[in-house]
């Protein structure tokens, strides 16, 4: 706990610094207030993800203090993670990076991280065999696109105050249970450390939005959950590669979900912007007849009040991933479920048809 309390008050400050410093010279703010997926009215800093590399480079160094025998691995994530969130990062700063070249940064740095952490999606377990994956040829480029993936679906999942930040710490405390469970201490440091920037950027972005995530932390983010949930699977035989699957399903069945969406249905390129999320049809359907009319004050309150839902459904995924991390079977059911608890979800919302019970109360 010591890693995670580190991070948590390093990043705190840090990002305290980073906002005024922001404001001061003008520097990452984002002040569109018109795109489909803006549900803000002032210019705010989107470079959250400079506080949090930070907050991680640092209690990574005093963990590796207190352990030397994890320099090694801890550097190299770090590095590796970095050229992710550089692509990032210049997109926050000057708005010119296109999603293509930043999902090939992400597939370089998880290249990086095939060569270097030996961080590859080796095997598939079925519930009743184990099938290895050894061809380069196949397990490169899977293993890839996979971790560049996620990378891109936390992204996508980045729409609302404390959606994606709290999502991550969600999967991150699960892959450090797991973790713990099978004496994996660097996935277990890893996971924690990370965890505690996280909560540490959220008490400023988390309900009234301060700061942004960025595409830079929402990219850094998504990588390092990527390479920690391959990290522990393969080191650890006894977990099974569909607790990956079933911890990150939310955000990866979005991504997939809309692509095939935006491709399929309705004819546009999947790299355009899109209004039409789950997150973002709880927002306008949902969460607005519960706060009021588009102004200033609340639209902040309907901005903080979609993001539990999202926390609730990405539950239905990480608690029975943290539940049934060894078994098979009950993982690939598990997976099954939310898909089909998704589709139905979804369907219902956009054909205005939403379950009585996602209303609340409507309260100032």
């Amino acid at each position: 706990m010591f890693s995670f309390f580190v991070s948590f008050l390093s990043c705190a400050l840090l990002t305290l610094l980073v906002i005024k410093t922001a404001r001061k010279h003008g520097l990452g703010l984002d002040g569109d207030f018109t795109g489909v997926q803006k549900n803000h009215t002032h210019a705010v800093a989107r470079i959250g993800g400079i506080p949090i590399f930070l907050a991680v480079v640092v209690a990574s160094g005093l963990s590796i203090l207190r352990q030397p025998q994890m320099a090694a691995w801890l550097a190299t994530l770090i590095a590796c993670a970095t050229i992710a969130l550089a692509g990032g990062i210049a997109e926050d700063y000057t708005g010119k990076v296109s999603p293509s070249r930043r999902l090939f940064l992400t597939m370089l740095a998880a290249g990086f991280g095939y060569w270097l952490l030996d961080a590859r999606i080796g095997r598939l377990d079925l519930p009743w065999m184990v099938v290895p994956l050894e061809s380069i040829w196949i397990v490169l480029p899977l293993t890839m696109v996979a971790v560049a993936g996620v990378a891109n679906a936390i992204n996508i999942i980045d729409g609302f105050n404390g959606l994606a930040g709290v999502i991550s710490i969600f999967m991150l405390l699960s892959l450090s249970y797991v973790a713990l469970q099978v004496g994996d201490m660097f996935v277990l440091v890893a996971a924690l450390i990370i965890a505690g920037a996280t909560a540490g950027f959220l008490i400023w972005n988390y309900p009234v939005g301060l700061i942004f995530l960025g595409d830079g932390g929402a990219y850094f983010l998504g990588f390092l959950l990527g390479e920690l949930a391959l990290l522990l699977v393969m080191r650890n035989p006894a977990v099974s590669t569909w607790y990956a699957a079933l911890l990150l399903i939310y955000p990866a069945f979005e991504t997939i979900f809309s692509a095939y969406r935006r491709m399929f249905v309705r004819g546009k390129s999947p790299t355009l912007p899109d209004g039409i999320h789950l997150h973002s049809l709880i927002f306008r359907r949902i969460v607005q007849w519960t706060v009021g009319p588009r102004e200033a004050r609340a639209l902040m309150k309907r901005n903080a009040r979609t993001s539990p839902y999202l926390w609730l459904i990405s539950l239905l995924a990480v608690i029975p991933a943290t539940v049934f991390w060894e078994s098979t079977g009950a993982l690939m059911v598990f997976c099954l479920l939310f898909i089909i608890s998704y589709l139905w979800l979804y369907g219902r919302i956009v054909r205005f048809k939403s379950p009585r019970w996602l209303f609340l109360s409507k309260k100032d």
